[in-house]
């Protein structure tokens, strides 16, 4: 039996809808990864992006579980010195609730090119709403956890 290796022309990207209400945070960022990545389709090719777009909606209403929420902070850096600037997971979710979703997915993907080609096929939402409706995505249902 021989192993098929995908081909970049022959692979179907699929559009999905995931809702993040009431979802922990790395738990929803593993689905999307894995979506994004393609490891949910049999045709799976490391060096090939086989994967979904994925649209997220409700990213505000995400929990983060244990302490969190006080105690996670996010840290970026300028490149000048004394350029280090850090908010809490707190506040990063009152400003910009989909930056916390995006930094937990964009750690799961590969540190690539390919990676950061599937990290473009990401779209987050804060609200229910969406425009990609002319793409007629599928809704992708996860179980509630919390």
């Amino acid at each position: 039996m021989k192993t098929i290796s995908a081909k970049k022309e022959s692979v179907e990207h699929k559009w999905c809808v995931i809702d993040a209400q009431g979802q922990a945070v790395g738990r929803l960022a593993v689905v999307i990864a894995r979506r994004l990545c393609g490891k949910h389709k049999p045709i799976y090719t490391p060096h090939i992006d086989t994967g979904d777009y994925v649209i997220v909606v409700n990213a505000e209403k995400i929990l983060l579980t244990g302490n969190k929420l006080e105690q996670k902070i996010y840290y970026k850096h300028s490149g000048y010195p004394g350029g280090l600037k850090m908010i809490k997971a707190k506040n990063l979710l009152q400003r910009k609730p989909e930056r916390v979703l995006e930094h937990a997915v964009k750690g799961m993907l590969p540190k690539s090119r390919l990676g950061r080609r599937m990290y473009k096929k990401m779209k987050i939402y804060t609200g229910p709403n969406h425009p990609h409706e002319a793409q007629q995505p599928e809704v992708f249902t996860l179980k509630q956890r919390y």
